[in-house]
């Protein structure tokens, strides 16, 4: 498996999964936003803006680089009032490492989590 234009590749002798890094991004998104404790991902518009043009709404708040075959992710997310923002970071790295790893099959090297601000929380049901 490894980095190829834009893509995860998992190659075995029946053929090839080319997974794109935005899906990826998706993935690692929607795994943080359902941690408690978590209002909701941040991306601020003035950070390179050139690099985040093509990335969908809902993973702006995600950044992706690989070394070798293994993802290093950084998640910047918004705190709800409330919760310890520690456990909260804690919450976001179990969430996202598992959820990349049980998804994609790609190693995780490391979880990077910025506390970008905090908000009231939001209604759950």
């Amino acid at each position: 498996m490894g980095e190829q234009k834009g893509f995860i590749k998992n190659s075995d002798e029946k053929g090839s999964i080319n997974i794109s890094e935005d899906v990826v991004a998706v993935i690692a998104a929607s795994a943080a936003v359902e941690v408690e404790g978590v209002h909701g991902l941040f991306y601020s518009h003035s950070k390179d803006i050139t690099h985040r043009i093509g990335k969908k709404g809902f993973a702006k708040g995600i950044q992706l680089s690989f070394e070798g075959d293994d993802i290093k992710v950084d998640v910047e997310v918004i705190a709800e009032v409330g919760y310890p923002v520690s456990e909260v970071g804690a919450g976001v790295q179990k969430a996202v490492i598992s959820a990349i790893e049980d998804t994609v099959g790609a190693k995780v090297s490391a979880v990077n989590v910025n506390i970008c601000g905090v908000a009231l929380k939001k209604n759950r049901q």
